[in-house]
């Protein structure tokens, strides 16, 4: 059985790798085109930023691994909130150069903690 913190790690970096998945490729004008695949996306990083929200109940002080943390959280907010202003090319964005980044970070955290 996993402990609560690396189950919410694992479920960030699973939702980083969808996104990286249904986005590799995609420009900008596609993705802002195609309903279907910004709503998953939009799903996508409210699970990441809810994950590191509760990923960070279980340890007051992941923001220093995760560097990302508040702007991750941020963004779940934004997207659940902010509904009808949701600015496409910034989840885009973020979908493209700064999900890559986190995940790649949380895959190094998991790996830390599983040796």
């Amino acid at each position: 059985m996993q402990d609560p913190l690396t189950k919410r790690l694992l479920d960030a970096r699973r939702a980083c790798l969808d996104i990286e998945t249904f986005i590799s490729g995609i420009s900008l004008e596609a993705f802002s085109e195609n309903y279907p695949l910004r709503l998953q996306i939009e799903r996508l990083l409210e699970i990441v930023g809810e994950a590191l929200g509760r990923a960070e109940d279980h340890d007051a002080h992941l923001d220093r691994r995760i560097p990302e943390l508040r702007s991750a959280i941020g963004m779940r907010n934004r997207v659940i909130h902010g509904y009808d202003g949701i600015d496409h090319e910034l989840i885009w964005l973020t979908a493209t150069l700064r999900v890559p980044e986190l995940r790649a970070r949380l895959d190094s955290i998991l790996n830390t903690s599983n040796t």
